[in-house]
């Protein structure tokens, strides 16, 4: 353990001085980009994400699929959102924008650069367990993530951006990151202002965000894998998130906004969003402007869900009834 720590620490050293820290002083950037090692660390882990994505969650799609397609096609744009985010957009809005401004809020108002973190400040004796400090940063950043999958369905303007998303018939591995631009920057601003907040050090926030990733990649992936009766209630399986994905029926009664959670199930077990027991169906949404997206390339994606953005908004102001998720006739499934 202590050998991979170490070659961790090399290789983060030689990518942040020996190629980032260059670059940033070529750009003339380099005082609003923070620490280099902290951006190294981001792209690393990208780096394994996509690694164990692409190298065991894909070949299991092959071995094991839930459901049989005659190509995928129709996933390739997914993989192209997954190596745009981790390593093209997301990063870019991420280390230019968002990072020096958190850091300059931080040292303002005393949120980060301290010796203890809010939690530890709060309840002192959790300085000396940090398994314990681990688990419940990671149960904080859930729950923030639930919320903001709720809202994400309950809001029509915020659901227009993140019906891209779930326009996706062929749920797979890489469909995580299948994602409207906006949609991505808010749900970013949200956890990382609470990662500030908590001033959870770099190196555990990076890790928290990849172990929660690698399970959304793996709920999405087409696997015919289950977790069983008890830890399917620890930990969301495909089963459980593929049913969030399913298509509406207007003939059936089940309620079609279930399982937001992303990691702990617990979640929607409280707040009774929880749908077990039944059989996987087909993915998408039978909204035919939504369901275009499937024809529609990169750039077209993202421009439809900036034109279901501005209706959804122009409907709010008017306070005209905007459009949730619907069925092929038009029926709207009502949220929860």
């Amino acid at each position: 353990m202590q050998a991979l720590a170490e070659l961790w620490s090399k290789t983060e050293d030689v990518f942040a001085s020996g190629l980032l820290a260059p670059v940033f002083a070529w750009l003339g950037i380099a005082k609003y980009m923070g620490d280099p090692a902290e951006i190294a660390q981001f792209f690393m882990v990208n780096a394994i994400q996509i690694g164990i994505i692409g190298f065991l969650f894909r070949p299991l799609e092959s071995i094991l699929p839930q459901e049989a397609w005659p190509d995928r096609k129709a996933t390739r744009i997914d993989l192209f959102y997954t190596l745009l985010k981790e390593f093209g957009l997301v990063p870019l809005f991420t280390f230019v924008l968002l990072l020096p401004v958190s850091n300059w809020l931080g040292e303002k108002l005393g949120l980060a650069g301290g010796d203890t973190t809010l939690i530890e400040d709060l309840v002192p004796w959790l300085k000396d367990y940090p398994l314990i400090l681990f688990a419940l940063y990671f149960a904080i950043f859930d729950l923030t993530q639930y919320v903001i999958h709720r809202l994400q369905h309950a809001l029509p303007w915020w659901w227009a951006l993140h019906s891209l998303h779930h326009s996706q018939r062929q749920v797979n591995c890489w469909t995580d990151d299948r994602n409207h631009m906006l949609d991505d920057v808010l749900e970013a601003v949200i956890v990382g202002s609470v990662g500030l907040a908590l001033g959870v050090p770099a190196g555990q926030f990076a890790i928290l965000i990849l172990m929660g990733r690698l399970v959304e990649n793996f709920s999405h992936a087409n696997v015919r894998i289950r977790f069983g009766s008890f830890a399917d209630k620890l930990v969301v399986d495909p089963l459980f998130h593929r049913l969030h994905h399913m298509r509406a029926d207007p003939k059936d009664a089940i309620n079609y906004n279930c399982n937001f959670a992303l990691v702990l199930p617990v979640w929607d077990i409280m707040f009774r969003t929880a749908l077990y027991g039944e059989e996987p169906r087909p993915c998408g949404v039978d909204d035919p402007d939504i369901d275009a997206d499937n024809q529609r390339s990169w750039l077209g994606q993202q421009i439809a869900g900036f034109q279901r953005f501005f209706r959804a908004l122009r409907s709010s102001w008017r306070r005209e009834p905007a459009p949730s998720r619907q069925a092929a006739n038009d029926e709207t499934i009502p949220l929860t």
